[in-house]
């Protein structure tokens, strides 16, 4: 079979073998760290304690930690923090000249933002491991803290925030020296990690007699028509024609021919939805673990399933897929390069008309495609309805996740193949990779 051929050439590739291999075992010990305690806290318990009584809100974080945030390991804030930290610098290249600035510098304006982030990461993470450790504390009366005070703290401080620190590590050398953008990939890694556990706990269900399996089934063709239409839209384009004029230099002749401008319908990708989960992350994890009667309905109102959750989160996500279409993707730079280069859209004058042309088109496909991502991800969380007990594994955000971070992954593995003669998984290598 071909795809069998296109695995087996994987390995007949040095580089690409040491890649794949590479982010495999970064990977692993990500998976490993995701189960290993954070000191001084009965985890099993307060497990117990927050499925119970935040039940919604804690299973949809934890798709994002790999199951950390409910164990309360080393790794239970995940990537967030840096996700959040990142957000934040997005919005300054708006409203600050001197991070505009600096991104308009090339690797080494590109560099100092990295270094700012990290700084961010740093600080957003040490405040939510405190805010966590206040609230662990005064949960229960204490009962799942061995030694209360600021030395139990300070010590959930410091493991947390390093826990951070380290996935922040692993997925910048995962996404220099492997396969894939690191940070995706880890949230990637704990969402499929997380699919066994669900699956059993669908069965359990099911065995029980709570969960119909007409239900069940009905559930499973509509994740499947959902599934077929991520992979649909994620590699639709609106194919903009453009062509060169011809030019005669000597006695050579270059141009005259006929290419197009490819424009994706979710030109943001899985941008979005992350960004809007880490801001609504944010105050709902420290109001999760406070034991305070209105704060914990506060935090009720912010899960999954309730219509001010549905309402922010839907909101964010429309903002987030403008926003970040906005910064990755700028029409003016793209026709100064097409004047340059002797192209033109045919039938529009080049210049400023040309900008303002693909301006109106990438708006309008950012607004089917901010749709497409609201859809996909409000319409499963309210189907499955956590009340209903299916784990969030199935709802539309961890698969757009699971979806998009996997196109984009074998997309840079089939370029490895291409550009050394081996066809892709897809005929004549036509897998089309996300804009990054």
């Amino acid at each position: 079979m071909k795809f069998l051929e296109s695995i087996r050439n994987i390995f007949k590739i040095p580089e690409l073998r040491t890649r794949i291999f590479f982010t495999l075992g970064l990977l692993v010990v990500y998976r490993i760290g995701a189960h290993i305690p954070t000191p001084g806290i009965d985890g099993i318990a307060l497990r117990t304690f927050l499925t119970e009584m935040v039940g919604p809100l804690v299973g949809f974080f934890d798709i994002f930690t790999g199951g950390a945030l409910s164990k309360m390991t080393i790794f239970a804030l995940g990537v967030m923090p840096y996700i959040s930290a990142a957000i934040i610098f997005q919005l300054l290249t708006v409203v600050s000249p001197h991070i505009a600035k600096l991104s308009k510098e090339g690797e080494s304006g590109r560099r100092q933002i990295v270094k700012y982030t990290r700084y961010a990461t740093v600080g957003i993470a040490a405040i939510q491991a405190l805010g966590m450790s206040i609230g662990i504390e005064g949960m229960a009366d204490g009962m799942f803290v061995q030694y209360p005070g600021w030395p139990f703290r300070l010590l959930v401080l410091i493991t947390l925030t390093s826990g951070t620190v380290f996935l922040m590590w692993v997925g910048e050398q995962i996404t220099e020296r492997g396969v894939g953008n690191g940070i995706s990939l880890i949230i990637f890694a704990g969402i499929i990690a997380m699919l066994p556990s669900s699956a059993v706990t669908v069965y359990g269900l099911v065995a029980a007699g709570e969960l119909a399996l007409f239900f069940v089934i009905m559930m499973v063709i509509v994740l499947t028509a959902i599934l077929v239409g991520i992979v649909f839209i994620e590699r639709a384009q609106r194919k903009i024609p453009v062509q060169y004029a011809r030019r005669v230099v000597g006695r050579k002749v270059f141009g005259g021919q006929t290419t197009y401008l490819p424009l994706k319908i979710n030109t943001a990708g899985v941008i979005p939805p992350i960004f809007a989960s880490a801001i609504l992350m944010f105050p709902a994890t420290i109001l999760g673990f406070t034991d305070i009667p209105w704060v914990s309905d506060l935090a009720l109102q912010l899960a999954p399933g309730s219509i001010p959750y549905t309402i922010l989160f839907g909101s964010l996500i429309f903002f987030f897929s403008f926003f970040y279409t906005a910064i990755i993707f700028n029409p003016v730079d793209v026709a100064e390069n097409l004047q340059k280069h002797g192209g033109f859209v045919p039938g529009i004058r080049p210049g400023q008309k040309t900008s303002d042309y693909i301006y109106k088109v990438l708006t309008r496909l950012t607004f089917v495609g901010g749709l497409y991502l609201v859809l996909v991800c409000i319409i499963p969380e309210l189907l499955i309805a956590g009340k209903l007990g299916i784990p969030f594994f199935f709802g539309g955000t961890s698969l757009l996740i699971v979806v998009a971070v996997a196109l984009d992954t074998i997309s840079q593995v089939e370029s490895h193949l291409i550009t050394r003669s081996y066809e892709g998984f897809l005929k004549k290598g036509k897998m089309k990779g996300r804009r990054n």
